[in-house]
């Protein structure tokens, strides 16, 4: 059996971040602290010394001393330092692969932690283990750090200055890509789709009014598109590091599409003399790909590093984009991990990411057809980031009974749909040893506050009774 295996994230010793000035302009940091030109310069000259040698003309936090443990024990799943650029070597089982990324970026804390997880009413003999790549950092948390780490250093390598991706209005990916491009002083473009449903429910019997109800409902959508969309949950933190938000109704991403809309945006900024590079939707690319190719190596070190006889039946997993999926079942695959992969899709129907998935491994020149080395499941109920009290209700159940905390979008649905299976289908499960992987997410929580809130914990005022001796001035508030 194994025993817990847990990693922790190699900590910084050094941070190096650099902010040139525009010309003629305080950067805003100097401005927030009242700070003139004359006062920031000698900065400016310093850092400009520091980042003399990198290929691009924007300074990058790459040139610094790795962490002191690192020098000691080289334990980084990857090498080097964090937010440190190195070359990537793939692992023996995938070196046939093409194309093969030249360089990677660390940006996440891994190998992240893998341990026992004991959900109540398993089937006989059944172990699930939790793989934590909610883990992988704070603002970055999560599987798209991965996909990340891949696709940033090619776009640094591009000498490019600004990231353009895309996605739902609370995208874990879009906040992950905003943090790590302001790491690597890059601006982020984030193209956000709104998530209210704007349709009229009695469009559809009250045939009459068809005229003055398109006319409502366009203009239900122009509100929607030009309120501020607030602070909660993945906006706070992409609203903090500056990101530049573009909001785009539903109706409007389904007609035009993910693709034409980032052209659109990606032309516009290369008007301004700007140099974009344009990240997918989830960072499900390809190269974004290698991102959980790469986990898989570390899942089979982690693995090994226990016990060498011991080894995973299935892995089990939320599918959102495909990148992750592609990566994990290619790895398994070819390496000697053999699990069998099962991916509950939250958004499209199975068969759309059986193609979506056949194509990255294409672009790999993997060999393989999707279909014989992943099993895919539909998990999206309601819809993408919609939620039924039931799903709702195995969140907090879950979270009471083992302290793990699931996301209502991506790892919540895949878990609940997981155990929904092993409850009607037992035997399909019995006896095996299960790596189910938390792919983060938890800040989409607070989009669901008060769905929640009826089934979150007890509180109750505290009764004091009169006998209590009182005296102002004796509980010291600090």
């Amino acid at each position: 059996m194994l025993s817990c295996v847990s990693f922790g994230g190699q900590s910084v010793s050094r941070i190096v971040c650099a902010s040139p000035l525009i010309a003629g302009r305080r950067p805003p940091i100097a401005s927030a602290l009242k700070l003139n030109s004359a006062q920031i310069q000698p900065e400016r000259q310093t850092q400009s010394a520091l980042h003399s040698t990198h290929r691009s003309n924007f300074p990058v936090a790459t040139e610094m001393e790795p962490p002191i443990e690192q020098q000691q024990s080289g334990n980084s799943s990857l090498g080097g330092g964090f937010l440190a650029k190195k070359p990537y070597e793939p692992p023996s089982w995938a070196s046939h692969l093409n194309p093969i990324p030249s360089h990677v970026f660390s940006l996440g804390h891994f190998p992240t932690p893998i341990h026992r997880w004991n959900l109540p009413n398993l089937p006989r003999n059944t172990q699930v283990w939790l793989k934590r790549d909610d883990l992988s950092g704070m603002q970055l948390s999560g599987n798209k750090v991965r996909k990340l780490e891949f696709l940033l250093a090619d776009a640094v390598a591009q000498g490019s200055d600004c990231i353009i991706t895309i996605g739902g209005i609370q995208s874990n990916h879009c906040r992950a890509t905003a943090v790590a491009a302001k790491y690597l002083n890059l601006d982020c473009y984030l193209i956000l789709r709104t998530s209210k449903v704007t349709s009229l429910p009695f469009q559809k019997t009250v045939t009459c009014f068809l005229e003055e109800i398109s006319a409502l409902f366009l203009h239900m959508l122009q509100v929607l598109v030009d309120k501020d969309p607030g602070l909660t949950g993945n906006l706070l933190v992409e609203r903090l590091v500056g990101a530049h938000i573009d909001l785009v109704s539903k109706e409007e991403y389904a007609k035009v599409g993910s693709l034409s809309l980032t052209s659109l945006l990606k032309e516009k900024l290369l008007r301004e003399g700007r140099r974009p590079y344009v990240i997918p939707v989830g960072g499900s690319n390809s190269l974004g790909t290698w991102g959980y190719i790469e986990a898989v190596r570390e899942i089979e070190h982690q693995v090994q590093v226990v016990n060498s006889k011991e080894r995973f039946d299935d892995i089990v997993v939320a599918c959102g984009s495909g990148g992750t999926i592609a990566g994990l079942a290619i790895g398994s695959w070819l390496s000697n991990l053999k699990a069998k992969v099962h991916a509950f899709s939250v958004c499209d129907d199975p068969d759309y990411f059986y193609e979506y998935v056949q194509g990255l491994l294409d672009g790999l020149q993997a060999g393989v057809r999707s279909r014989d080395i992943i099993d895919i499941q539909n998990a999206k109920g309601l819809g993408y980031a919609m939620n039924t009290s039931e799903e709702l209700k195995f969140i907090t159940v879950v979270a009471e009974a083992t302290g793990v905390v699931l996301d209502p979008v991506y790892s919540g649905k895949a878990a609940y749909a997981m155990v929904k299976d092993m409850v009607e289908y037992p035997s399909k499960w019995e006896g095996r040893k299960i790596l189910f992987i938390h792919t983060g997410g938890l800040l989409g929580l607070f989009d669901k506050t008060d769905q929640l809130l009826p089934s979150v914990g007890s509180w109750r005022k505290m009764e004091i009774h009169e006998s209590i001796p009182r005296k102002d001035g004796s509980g010291k508030m600090f």
